[in-house]
């Protein structure tokens, strides 16, 4: 066990660090949609109960924590969940035939899915469920709009994420970006270390956007979309 921790601790986007109801609330999805993803669920049926196995395999079951790197896996998933309501076994069917042309732990978190992989899931689909043609448009889209979110390094692997701001809007601005080795992986505003929730804090505390603004030395819409990403996702919750 030391031993894979310290394998771990090497790369920070393997690190178990978020909780289900933390990363929920950073990528705005539904805690218990999540919670499925990455736990799996039962579900009634005619005899006895049916078992969906996880989606996302984290690193750290006890406790039940997920990495940087199964933020990204759950933030591309959102997009396709999102749009379409794809029932949960045809998504994995899609990420069984992703990763069976692309092999990898984490094949929606890869480079490869950014280029042609958006192009096969929406080929897989065309497989397992019906989809209009504008169907298929408005999938790689709205994928393409997720992916272009994410900062890679130069071998491809996920850096950063800026998780949407304004309801998976395709032109949020990238002011709120979570990165694994700022803050402990805690949303920040971009291109500082100031955790976006220490920004809400003093907001309600009563500091106005304009003093936050001159403190920090950013922006006055920065500093909005920093409290717009906390508060308006905090409620909700």
């Amino acid at each position: 066990m030391p031993n894979k921790l310290a394998r771990l601790a090497d790369d920070l986007r393997e690190v178990p660090s978020y909780t289900i109801r933390e990363a929920a609330f950073y990528l705005d999805i539904p805690f218990a949609t999540l919670r499925s993803w990455v736990l799996g669920r039962t579900y009634p049926r005619i005899e006895g109960q049916g078992v969906f196995k996880p989606v996302i395999t984290i690193p750290q079951s006890a406790p039940r924590l997920l990495s940087f790197t199964n933020l990204v896996e759950a933030h591309v998933l959102d997009a396709i969940r999102r749009k379409h309501r794809v029932p949960l076994p045809a998504v994995r069917k899609a990420i069984e035939y992703l990763q069976s042309k692309f092999p990898s732990r984490h094949p929606l978190a890869d480079q490869s899915f950014e280029t042609d992989g958006a192009d096969l899931f929406v080929e897989k689909f065309k497989q397992v469920i019906n989809i209009s043609r504008d169907g298929q448009l408005a999938m790689r889209e709205l994928l393409q709009s997720h992916l272009r979110r994410i900062d890679r390094d130069t071998n491809g692997l996920p850096l950063k994420l800026y998780p949407f701001t304004r309801r998976h809007q395709p032109d949020d601005p990238k002011v709120v970006v979570i990165d694994p080795r700022i803050s402990f992986g805690r949303p920040v505003l971009a291109g500082t270390g100031i955790a976006t929730a220490v920004i809400a804090e003093r907001l309600k505390a009563g500091e106005t956007i304009d003093q936050l603004a001159e403190d920090y030395g950013r922006q006055a819409h920065e500093i909005e979309e920093a409290i717009r990403y906390e508060l308006q996702f905090r409620t909700a919750a």
